[in-house]
């Protein structure tokens, strides 16, 4: 073991050192035209995280079309940080786990690096033309104080500023040289931690003229008591950086989402409500979309009955001044770690004959509640259907929960011994043994008390389990077809509660192992596809196509003879669409919490209206970052981040040769 890191201790010196004589250079920095207010951005830049406000991840370029991709190649690659950094901070801890996705504005890329600082390069060569200068000590980032998901952008001109933050300070940088705009906040910087304490990993939003940013306070706040601090979203001007407003998903008592809280003392202890997920805006509406999750504790809730809003919900504000303009609940009082996880997509479709603006939010239980985005109504039926109860004593669960009509589940949802992995009769009768020592039943089916007699329950099976269906890869919508396409993988996780002890917890019940369950010989408990990716028409709210997404274990010693087509991953691997394909890569093992076998390195374009592939090349790792697309000097480029145990993470560029 020891022999093994060392080898891939000196592969990873010996590759940074081989490409730190590329990353030095400098660039123009062309004249921009000014987009505010715009919804999409120009057809050859991509000046959003996701593509477009709405994160769509669309892009109308089409230079890469079915009849030339298999000609791709490796344009440029470069490393998460530069190697001089390295050097010159020797102690930094670095995880393969690079979550970046690039801006590409007026001539320049801006991603953030491996710590978090802002590094501006070049399009064609990825060359870096600056880097952000750090104000204090340098962090890694094992965790959500490194690489963020991406920056914004806002402005043209002389007033152009990017918008990122580093470790609890929201900063205004020049796109030119990376130095803060003085004027914005003290030096250029707005302090966001609250309690000393500020976490996320999301991109700014900038809706007309305020930023908006996020927070994701501390799980095992959640995980050990009943308080906690409240994750809560702010508003600053773009140009001063002065707090506008700020909303905090666990209302006051004078609020009407407090009525959902039968014990209104507890709003004043209650924490997290955390938005962690992306969230997006319509900027001629002015409205931004937000996705919360639950509350403490996330799967004991015998403190806090009620349906609990505005946790586990999309919340619709006004951008200008945090006014509430809807809201809708996806998961009453939730007892399952059913955040929702990734951004509301803003879509545009004609159902019935009617032009209908809408937002789409996928989830981890993989629903998608479509609603109107203007007043929050649901486009198709959503009804409240009877759920089962708790056995945990003190819980008081909801007896129901708002099931959508259309379009139909993209995942499998809820266990029956029937969706046991039967490759053979030997691996069948495992699979069976192995989920009798726990409980299990349809989607909803409450966390369980771990049993103390011999040969008792160990928990609950859910499925989706809090890291199934789809996560933060979120998904992906073409507004020329109305076909929206959804990543999403099969994850079933134990919810085992314990009772608390009181010399380290006030909760009457707290989450025991965290366990994702597997198989027999560490295959799949459950039948494939492992990953899938699913398109609708969301003009009719139908299913078009599903196909494993990955090769998934086929090779796995126990069924390689049976020689089995493609089973999927469960991985986490963000979705682009263009004029003329679908691109899908897999996701990297080293992803949070990505089960024994899943994970995949290579990277796919898929035909949009079937699902076939026409294009897949081996990256070396899976990817970690959401791939984006762009047009420079002639030329189209697809980029995305990857990263793996034994492979260094880094931005991989691909374009045409």
């Amino acid at each position: 073991m020891g022999g093994d890191r060392l080898k891939a201790r000196t592969r990873d010196v010996v590759w940074r050192l081989i490409l730190a004589v590329a990353f030095v250079g400098v660039a123009v920095w062309p004249s921009a035209q000014s987009f505010q207010g715009t919804p999409h951005p120009p057809d050859r830049e991509w000046r959003y995280y996701a593509g477009d406000n709405h994160a769509t991840k669309y892009s109308p370029v089409d230079q890469i079309n079915r009849s030339n991709v298999g000609q791709l190649r490796v344009a440029w690659r470069r490393p998460q940080i530069a190697p001089d950094f390295l050097a010159a901070n020797p102690k930094l801890r670095l995880s393969s786990n690079y979550r970046s996705t690039p801006l590409m504005v007026g001539g320049l890329l801006y991603a953030t690096n491996a710590v978090g600082l802002v590094e501006a390069f070049d399009p064609a060569t990825g060359r870096t033309v600056w880097t952000q200068k750090a104000t204090e000590e340098a962090a890694g980032n094992p965790g959500l104080g490194g690489a963020l998901r991406g920056v914004a952008f806002w402005g043209a001109g002389a007033d152009a500023r990017l918008f990122s933050y580093y470790k609890t300070t929201l900063y205004a940088l020049n796109p030119k040289t990376g130095e803060p705009i003085r004027t914005f906040g003290t030096g250029g910087g707005v302090d966001l931690a609250v309690n000393g304490r500020f976490l996320w990993n999301a991109a700014p939003v900038v809706v007309r003229d305020v930023v908006i940013v996020g927070s994701s306070m501390p799980d095992q706040d959640s995980a050990t008591k009943k308080e906690g601090d409240v994750g809560e979203v702010r508003a600053f001007d773009v140009r001063t950086g002065r707090l506008r407003w700020r909303f905090r998903p666990i209302p006051t008592e004078d609020d009407p989402g407090a009525k959902t809280w039968e014990d209104l003392s507890v709003l004043r202890f209650i924490g997290a409500g955390n938005i962690w997920a992306p969230f997006s805006a319509d900027d001629e509406l002015g409205y931004v979309y937000l996705p919360t999750s639950g509350a403490t504790n996330d799967m004991f809730g015998g403190h806090r009955p009620g349906a609990n809003l505005y946790t586990s919900s999309i919340v619709c504000l006004d951008a200008m001044t945090g006014r509430r303009v809807w809201h809708f609940q996806t998961v009453h009082h939730d007892l399952f770690d059913y955040d929702n996880p990734a951004s509301p997509i803003l879509v545009d479709i004609t159902v019935d004959g009617r032009r209908v603006k809408a937002v789409a939010q996928v989830t981890k239980q993989a629903f998608t509640y479509v609603l109107d985005r203007t007043t929050g109504q649901p486009v198709w039926p959503i009804k409240e259907r009877p759920v089962p109860t708790s056995t945990v004593p003190g819980e008081k669960p909801s007896p129901t929960q708002p099931f959508p009509t259309k379009p139909p589940a993209f995942d499998r949802q809820g266990v029956t011994i029937d969706d046991l992995i039967d490759f053979t009769p030997e691996l069948r009768a495992e699979a069976v043994e192995i989920l009798k020592k726990y409980q299990y039943g349809p989607i909803f089916t409450p966390p369980s008390v771990v049993s103390q007699n011999p040969g008792g329950t160990k928990g609950t099976v859910q499925l989706p389990g809090s890291v199934g269906g789809a996560n933060w890869t979120g998904a992906a919508f073409d507004p020329e077809t109305g076909y929206f396409y959804v990543p999403s993988m099969t994850n079933p996780f134990v919810a085992n509660l314990v009772p608390g002890d009181p010399k380290q917890t006030n909760l009457q019940y707290r989450a025991s192992t965290r366990e994702l369950l597997m198989g027999p010989r560490g295959l799949p408990l459950f039948k494939p596809p492992y990953g899938r990716i699913t398109a609708f028409n969301l003009n009719r709210g139908e299913q078009v196509w599903m196909v494993p997404n990955g090769d998934g274990p086929r090779d796995h010693p126990a069924i390689a003879h049976l020689k089995l087509p493609p089973l999927g991953h469960a991985s986490r691997g963000a979705l682009l669409v263009t004029k003329t394909l679908l691109f899908a890569p897999d996701g990297d093992q080293v992803n949070v919490r990505i089960p024994q076998l899943g994970g995949g390195t290579k990277f796919r374009a898929l035909d949009k209206a079937t699902g076939a592939t026409v294009w897949e090349t081996e990256m070396g790792a899976g990817a970690t970052g959401a791939p984006m697309t762009y047009v420079y000097n002639g030329k189209q480029y697809v980029v995305l981040a990857i990263g793996g145990r034994e492979h260094p993470a880094e931005l991989l560029a691909y374009s045409l040769h």
